[in-house]
C-alpha cells in the first residue's frame, strides 16, 4: 500500500462551517475491519475491554510504553484500505516514528486537536514521521468521519475501527489519544497531546507540549523524559452486548432513561444547540455510556452547581440520586434499548423564539465577530443604539445566539443617555443568555425598564470548537404597558473590586455587601460572577432583625457555566436587608484552568483577570426607591412624582415659600432649573417638577 500524502504547508482551517458535526447524522454501516492480527498484544499486557458494564480505564491503567503494536489494516472514509506496517514517511520510506491518534468527531476535545495534529504532521513529516488516526466510536459512521475530516482539513488517514478491536487491543480509551510506536511498532509515549484544553478549562497557550517534546526526544535518540500523561477527552463509544431485559423492573432506554434525558438534557444535547451530541437517539446516545457515567457521576452534568440544602429554584437541573442510579443501572446492563411501545412522545420545542409571542422589537449586534478555529478569545463588546424615543417598559427579554455551537455566554448591558439617572433600567444588566437557557416572563405586573436614549452592549465569550464561525447575536424585546406595571424589576449587586489574590494562593476570600433598602422587596433570583479562579460563591441575607439566612451556595463554581437560579417563589426582603455574598478563588497549580498561577490576580473584565459580582433580581413597588439606586425608577405615580417633586423643591427654597427661584440653585444646577422652569417666570413650582417627571417617564 503506497504511503499517503503530506501536505506541502500548513492546511488552512475553512472560512466558514455548516452546522455542527451532530446535525442530520446518518447511522450509515461502519466499514469492515479487514484485517487485524492481534499477535502477542494481549500477552505483552495490551487491555482488551472484557466485561461491557464497566469502563476499560481503572483506577491504576497498565502503562503502555514498551508493547508492541500489532498490525493491522483499515478503511477510510472513502474505502481506501492502510495498513499500519505499510505506512510510509514523506519521502516514501518506512516512517522512524508513527502517531497513532485516537479521534472522535463530536468530542469537543477531538474538534481541537484535529487541526492541530494536522500542523504537528506538517511540522514532523520530512523528519521521518507519519500519522494516522483511528476512529473506534460506534456512534460514529463514514459520513460523520468524511465530514470531520473536510471541515477540519485533516492531513492524514481517518480509519474506522469497527468494532473498536483496535482500540481495545491497543487499550486506547479516550478521544483524542495518541501513541507514539517506533520503527519496530513499539510503543514509546502515550496520552495526550499537550496540556492547553482539558474538559471544562483552557489555557491562552499550552505550557507543555507533550506530543511533539516525545518526537524531538526520540528523533534525537534520546528518551523520553515523560513517556506516560493522561489523556483528557470522551470515552470511546464502544460496542456493547445489553443484557436481555426479561424482568418488569429492568431499566431501558425505552421505559425509562430516555424520560430522564428528556426532563434534563435535550434542551442542549440536540441537533443545533450547543452539547456536542445529540441524546434524543438510541444509536447516537449508547455511544456516551461511559462519557454521561463520568459526567453524572461527577455533577458536570447537567449543570447544576447550587447547594440543595439551600433554597427552592425554578430553573433547577438537578439530577436526583434516583435518577444517577437509573443510568447506572442501565448502563451496567449493557444499555439495553427495550421495547420501542414504552417510548414517550419525543418533545416538542420552539423553532425560533422561545417567547410567547412575537418580539416587538430585535436588536442584533452592529457588526459580525469571526470566532477563531482555536485558542481562547479575550471578552468582545459590541455597542448598539436602542433608537428609543420613550422610556420601554421589558416584560420579556431573549438573547439568540448568531453560532450556538460557540457562544459561551451573553450579557446584554444597558447604557443610559449622558445625564441619566446613574442606575437607570435596573443598573447596567438586562438580560443574558447560556445554553439551555429558559425564557420566561416576569411574573404579571413586573417589568424592567429601558430608558429612552439607551444603548445596549452585549458583552460576548466565545468558546472556539476547531472550525472558525461567524456570530451575530441578538435580543428580543416584549413591551409592558406602563398602565400595568405596578414593580419594576432591577438587577442589583454586591461588588467587591478590591481584589488582590496571592500568587499560589488556592482559597483566597473575598466578601461584599449590598446596599440596604428603605421598603420591602421581592427577590426574584441570584446570579454569582467571577471568573476561572472562581472556586466557590454564597449568598447570605442579613435581616434588620439579626437573623440570617444562607439564600443560595454555589460550593464548585464553574466559569464555563453562568448560571442564574430563579427562586420558585418570590422572598420578601424586609426593609433594611442586606444580602452578604462570600466568593473562594483558587490561584494555585492545582487548578487547571488558571492561566498564571504566578501573578497576583486583579479586578478585570478578562477571563485572566477576576471579579467579584453577586448579581440578584428584586421587584421593587413602583414610587419606591431600588436598592442603591438614584430615583429615576421612583417617579411612575403621582404620588410618588408628588414625593420627589417636594424633596427638590425643599432642597433648594432658601426663603421658604414653597417655591425655587433662579437665585436659589448653584451654577450647577442652573441648566436643568431652566428646562423645568415651564412658564420661564424664573421660578419653579411643585405642579412644574411633576410635569417634568411624567414626561421624563412617558417619553414625551
Amino acid at each position: 500500500m503506497a504511503g499517503y500524502k503530506q501536505k506541502a504547508s500548513l492546511v488552512k482551517h475553512s472560512a466558514s462551517f455548516a452546522g455542527s458535526f451532530r446535525s442530520n447524522r446518518g447511522r450509515a454501516a461502519a466499514c469492515c475491519l479487514l484485517a487485524l492480527v492481534l499477535g502477542t498484544a494481549a500477552a505483552n499486557g495490551l487491555a482488551v475491554a472484557a466485561d461491557d458494564s464497566k469502563p476499560v480505564e481503572s483506577a491504576k491503567p497498565l502503562s503502555r510504553i514498551g508493547q508492541k503494536v500489532a498490525d493491522f489494516a483499515l478503511k477510510d472514509s472513502k474505502g481506501v484500505e492502510y495498513r499500519l506496517s505499510e505506512l510510509k514517511d514523506a519521502g516514501g520510506q518506512s516512517p522512524k516514528l508513527t502517531v497513532v491518534a485516537f479521534l472522535g468527531t463530536e468530542c469537543p476535545l477531538a474538534k481541537l486537536y484535529g487541526p492541530r495534529l494536522t500542523s504537528l504532521q506538517e511540522t514532523y513529516a520530512a523528519r521521518g514521521v507519519a500519522f494516522v488516526a483511528l476512529n473506534a466510536n460506534r456512534q460514529d459512521s463514514l459520513a460523520d468521519i468524511a465530514q470531520y475530516v473536510h471541515e477540519l482539513q485533516i492531513a492524514f488517514p481517518v480509519l474506522k475501527d469497527a468494532g473498536n478491536h483496535v482500540a481495545d487491543a491497543m487499550g486506547a480509551q479516550r478521544t483524542p489519544e495518541v501513541f507514539v510506536l517506533d520503527a519496530d511498532r513499539v510503543v514509546r509515549y502515550h496520552g495526550r497531546i499537550d496540556d492547553q484544553y482539558s474538559v471544562g478549562a483552557a489555557r491562552k497557550e499550552p505550557s507543555r507540549r507533550d506530543l511533539a517534546l516525545a518526537l524531538d526526544q526520540l528523533l534525537e535518540s534520546k528518551g523520553v523524559e515523560v513517556a506516560e500523561t493522561k489523556a483528557a477527552g470522551c470515552y470511546i463509544g464502544r460496542v456493547r452486548t445489553p443484557k436481555v431485559a426479561t424482568t418488569p423492573d429492568a431499566v431501558t432506554w425505552s421505559n425509562q432513561i430516555v424520560r430522564v434525558f428528556q426532563k434534563h438534557c435535550v434542551q442542549c444535547h440536540r441537533d443545533g444547540e450547543i452539547a456536542p451530541f445529540s441524546l434524543t437517539d438510541y444509536n447516537e446516545a449508547v455511544g456516551w455510556a461511559e462519557t454521561i457515567r463520568e459526567s453524572v457521576q461527577e455533577r458536570r452534568m447537567p449543570p447544576w452547581h447550587a447547594d440543595p440544602k439551600h433554597g427552592h429554584f425554578k430553573n433547577e437541573r438537578r439530577l436526583s440520586g434516583e435518577e444517577i442510579a437509573l443510568i447506572e443501572k442501565w448502563i451496567a446492563a449493557g444499555t439495553p434499548e427495550g421495547n420501542a411501545a414504552d417510548l414517550p412522545k419525543p418533545l416538542q420545542f420552539t423553532e425560533g423564539w422561545q417567547l410567547d409571542g412575537p418580539p416587538d422589537v430585535v436588536l442584533s449586534m452592529n457588526e459580525a465577530f469571526n470566532v477563531p478555529a482555536e485558542g481562547t478569545v479575550d471578552y468582545k463588546y459590541f455597542t448598539v443604539d436602542t433608537g428609543f424615543t420613550e422610556d420601554k417598559w421589558i416584560r420579556a427579554a431573549e438573547v439568540q445566539p448568531g453560532a450556538r455551537n460557540v457562544v459561551h455566554h451573553v450579557l446584554v448591558l444597558i447604557r443610559p443617555q449622558a445625564g441619566a439617572a446613574p442606575g437607570a433600567g435596573g443598573g447596567e444588566f438586562l438580560a443574558g443568555y447560556v445554553p439551555g437557557m429558559r425564557v420566561r416572563p416576569y411574573p404579571d405586573g413586573m417589568a424592567k425598564l429601558i430608558p429612552k436614549g439607551s444603548k445596549l452592549v452585549f458583552q460576548m465569550h466565545y468558546t472556539p470548537n476547531g472550525t472558525p464561525e461567524k456570530d451575530i447575536s441578538r435580543v428580543g424585546f416584549q413591551f409592558a404597558d406602563p398602565q400595568d406595571i405596578s414593580h419594576v424589576v432591577v438587577t442589583s449587586r454586591a461588588l467587591q473590586q478590591k481584589i488582590a489574590i496571592p500568587p499560589g494562593d488556592s482559597d483566597y476570600m473575598l466578601e461584599a455587601f449590598s446596599k440596604s433598602h428603605d421598603s420591602d422587596l421581592l427577590l426574584l433570583g441570584m446570579m454569582p460572577h467571577m471568573h476561572v479562579r472562581g472556586k466557590s460563591f454564597a449568598y447570605e441575607a442579613h435581616y434588620p432583625d439579626g437573623k440570617k439566612e444562607t439564600l443560595l451556595n454555589v460550593p464548585r463554581y464553574d466559569f464555563n457555566w453562568q448560571t442564574g437560579y430563579a427562586l420558585a417563589e418570590p422572598l420578601t426582603m424586609p426593609a433594611g436587608t442586606r444580602i452578604r455574598c462570600e466568593a473562594h478563588y483558587d490561584n494555585s497549580r492545582d487548578n487547571p484552568a488558571n492561566p498564571d498561577p504566578t501573578q497576583t490576580v486583579r479586578w478585570g473584565d478578562q477571563t485572566w483577570n477576576e471579579m467579584m459580582i453577586g448579581y440578584f433580581d428584586v421587584a421593587v413597588p413602583l414610587g419606591e426607591r431600588p436598592p442603591g439606586r438614584q430615583p429615576r425608577l421612583a417617579l411612575a405615580t403621582a404620588e410618588a412624582r408628588r414625593k420627589r417633586a417636594e424633596e427638590l423643591v425643599k432642597t433648594y427654597d432658601a426663603n421658604k415659600d414653597g417655591r425655587v427661584q433662579k437665585d436659589e440653585v448653584p451654577a450647577r444646577v442652573a441648566p436643568i432649573f431652566k428646562l423645568l422652569d415651564a412658564d420661564s417666570n424664573g421660578e419653579v413650582t411643585i405642579e412644574e417638577i411633576m410635569k417634568a417627571n411624567e414626561a421624563l417617564l412617558r417619553g414625551r
